[in-house]
């Protein structure tokens, strides 16, 4: 499943063909996704200017006029891509994605771009595991999908002070914690990892050890959350981790897992100076765990 750069890296691919755009029809192929679509979905949408396209946490937001927001998630294997003609109806540019068939092909946004150009913003599914739901901006944060999410990893809101607060008194292993959307919103399995080894942190060493008894946050506390902000941020950059389904919106593959230095490497020599241990693999709450048990304490 996509993790939170791999999400921000498709925003960033649709926001410049589809924010200003109207869309002039939203064909729905099939009935559903992992739920239904919304009954006044097509309603909501058509004939109305899409003025954002945004993130929280891994679940992306297209803003519409009328206070109306669509909520996507890309689940297993779902994808975008886009479709773009110049303003005189030329063909444009046309990517196409690793093992995409036409049949997978569930929704299509028509659009007039702001530019007066024609484009089309399509959604692949094989699995179908994604879904998309409507919302109105007001009504967005207690939506059952965001309510209780904790801190963005990546700008200001997440910090050390806060992620004490969250951790005080906390028995859990830490990778569990982290793991928490309710804590991070966004940290998924790959990037905990890599977070953890940059910080030299053991995944299994409790919660609580890296906050002072007065409640303030431990300089291994500060270090990590620096080093979470870091390896998001470079994920991002990388066009994130090609996995499995996910590619970009124009097809290419992003190539941060070239710098994994935990996660997968089971057996890899750790790459850490002075460090001469081996990565090892360990189960935790049903998931594979990537660290070298010699630096990370």
């Amino acid at each position: 499943m996509p993790e939170l750069p791999e999400v921000e890296t498709v925003r960033r691919g649709l926001a410049p063909v589809v924010e200003g755009a109207v869309v002039n029809r939203l064909e729905l192929r099939r009935s559903d996704l992992r739920f239904p679509f919304p009954a006044d979905f097509q309603k909501a949408v058509e004939g109305r200017r899409i003025v954002s396209m945004g993130r929280r946490a891994k679940y992306l937001l297209m803003d519409v006029e009328g206070n109306h927001v669509v909520i996507m998630h890309l689940g297993m294997s779902g994808s975008f891509r886009t479709e773009q003609a110049t303003k005189e109806g030329a063909p444009g540019l046309f990517h196409h994605q690793r093992s995409r068939l036409e049949r997978h092909d569930h929704v299509v946004l028509h659009l007039t771009c702001d530019d007066g150009s024609q484009a089309r913003v399509i959604y692949n599914d094989p699995r179908r595991f994604g879904f998309m739901l409507l919302s109105t901006r007001t009504e967005l944060d207690d939506h059952p999908m965001f309510k209780g999410l904790g801190v963005e990893p990546v700008g200001n809101a997440l910090n050390a002070e806060k992620l004490a607060e969250k951790l005080t008194g906390k028995k859990a292993p830490l990778k569990a914690a982290l793991l928490d959307q309710r804590v991070i919103a966004g940290l998924g399995n790959i990037y905990v990892c890599e977070a953890l080894w940059r910080a030299g942190l053991s995944p299994k060493r409790q919660c609580h050890t890296l906050v002072k008894k007065t409640g303030a946050p431990t300089m291994r506390l500060l270090r990590l959350v620096d080093d979470i902000r870091d390896v998001i941020l470079e994920a991002i950059e990388a066009g994130g981790s090609s996995l499995r389904d996910h590619a970009q919106t124009d097809g290419t593959l992003g190539y941060f897992q070239h710098s994994f230095a935990a996660y997968d490497q089971e057996g890899e020599t750790c790459c850490k100076d002075s460090c001469c241990g081996r990565i090892k693999r360990i189960v935790q709450s049903g998931r594979s765990t990537f660290y070298c048990s010699r630096c990370q304490r």
